[in-house]
């Protein structure tokens, strides 16, 4: 029996302008248990960095959660307060960025801002420096002991990523936010820093949020994956539903885009035409409908996310062949 960790209700999140609302989330539902790993994808402007916003509550002044609830843990932490949600940051949540070359301080030391981090902890820095020594070494960083005295400067970014995992993991979190981690990296690095990802979660047992636009590392590390496009979920399932089984177009073209499935050399890179809609100004009907060539009459309304097996659920009016009939 799994234990749900992280669920997602029914979120809706705007945010104020000028031009009205801009509906950044819309309904967004799924969830992560404890010890699996769940990607989301989606092109940009999907709703990827607001999702992550919103589960931290690290927001803009602008934001406004229009329904729904986030729980982790059975707790719903839109109802947490700023001093509660400061204890769970860092702690039960850690999160890598995307960007290695912005994450650290470049004039401080790695081994003091390691130290740094441990501030909930009692004990002394020498302690401190030793755990932050053995993170070094777990994830990979050769002569750990004296690597903590350099700075950020001296490493390379796949070290640097590293290292960003390795603080991450210092306080042995629950649920672990990796928000495109390796977008900045070359496909070598990228490969390195996915099997430590699947090595340490595999010995840490936390779960992972994996947020990329990628589809090969999405298909090499997750265990589920949520597809998101414009602010609402289109499709959700395991890795092999899917990529063997796409049951939404978006889904479907996504993969016809990814460079890995192109089986034939071509001089132009297939895209997907039109654009994401303008999410203060939505269009009726299916969010895809203007962009899709499978698209009918009864686009004109929103499809629900239905259930088509076990796991597997799409928002499309294609899955309803009976009702279409």
């Amino acid at each position: 029996m799994t234990e749900t960790l992280l669920e997602i209700d029914n979120l809706s999140v705007d945010y104020e302008t000028a031009r009205g609302d801009l509906k950044a989330l819309r309904d967004i539902s799924f969830d992560v248990n404890r010890g699996e790993i769940v990607g989301i994808v989606g092109e940009s402007g999907c709703g990827k960095s607001t999702l992550i916003s919103a589960i931290l509550r690290l927001i803009a002044p602008n934001t406004r959660f229009r329904n729904g609830a986030i729980r982790f843990k059975g707790d719903d932490l839109l109802t947490r307060t700023e001093e509660q949600m400061r204890a769970l940051r860092g702690g039960d949540i850690s999160i890598v960025f995307q960007d290695p070359m912005q994450t650290h301080n470049p004039v401080i030391t790695i081994g003091k801002q390691m130290v740094d981090i441990q501030h909930r902890v009692k004990i002394s820095k020498a302690e401190k420096l030793a755990t932050a020594a053995r993170m070094l070494g777990v994830v990979g960083i050769p002569d750990p002991e004296a690597r903590l005295k350099q700075y950020p400067h001296e490493f390379s970014g796949g070290m640097r990523q590293r290292i960003a995992i390795a603080m991450a993991l210092m306080s042995e979190p629950d649920l672990l936010i990796a928000d495109e981690p390796t977008t900045a990296l070359d496909a070598t690095l990228e490969v390195q820093i996915i099997e430590r990802l699947k090595d340490l979660q595999r010995d840490f047992g936390c779960a992972i949020l994996f947020i990329s636009h990628h589809l090969g590392v999405i298909a090499e590390l997750c265990d589920r994956v949520v597809v998101m496009y414009a602010g609402a979920v289109v499709e959700s399932g395991t890795v092999r539903e899917i990529f063997h089984n796409p049951k939404h177009p978006y889904t479907r073209r996504l993969i016809e885009c990814d460079p890995g499935h192109i089986k034939t050399r071509a001089r132009v890179l297939p895209t997907i035409p039109g654009e994401v809609p303008d999410l203060a100004n939505l269009p009726e009907g299916c969010i895809f409908r203007e962009r899709c060539d499978q698209a009918m009459a009864r686009c004109a309304q929103v499809p629900p996310l239905t259930r088509l097996s076990e796991g597997h659920n799409a928002a499309c009016w294609l899955n309803h062949a009976e009702e279409i009939a």
